[in-house]
């Protein structure tokens, strides 16, 4: 089914228009009607699991398809936090939430929260948005339990 054009000229009142298909690699392409909704962010899924309108296993979907800021040193890895009660690595869901703990000048790198649960070393947690409204701490234990969640889906 193709779209059509609600906006018609006087002259042609009751007429639909209908939209040309745009054409691709292997045909045609029908345009959508409505276009698909977009994932709510990272910083919109922290918002919604902290204030408990969200589950735990929605939020790993987001968080693994999604951007993470991570600040970095001179060397390539991540940087931790060990003034804590336990090692924790700060990460942050947008640039501007970085910036607003590290500085403007700051190094950092991009990574989905897949690779991070895939890269952190064990024993380590992580903490989101450390100077934001809605900071979120993963110790090391809720690392694992989301490694398992991620394997279970996985693998079954």
């Amino acid at each position: 089914m193709y779209g059509y054009d609600q906006n018609v000229s006087a002259g042609h009142a009751g007429q639909q228009q209908y939209a040309a298909p745009q054409q691709m690699a292997g045909g045609y392409a029908e345009q959508p009607l409505y276009p698909e909704p977009s994932p709510p962010s990272l910083a919109d899924a922290v918002r919604a699991f902290t204030t408990g309108s969200l589950s735990a296993e929605d939020f790993q979907q987001i968080f693994a398809t999604s951007k993470v800021y991570c600040p970095r040193g001179d060397t390539p890895g991540f940087l931790a936090l060990h003034n804590t009660q336990h090692p924790v690595i700060p990460m942050f869901t947008t640039l501007k939430e970085l910036r607003r703990y590290a500085g403007k000048e700051s190094k950092y790198f991009v990574i989905t929260g897949a690779e991070v649960i895939d890269l952190l070393p064990t024993g380590y947690g992580f903490v989101l948005d450390m100077e934001g409204d809605h900071r979120m701490v993963f110790d090391a234990k809720a690392v694992e339990q989301m490694v398992d969640f991620a394997m279970r889906r996985m693998y079954g």
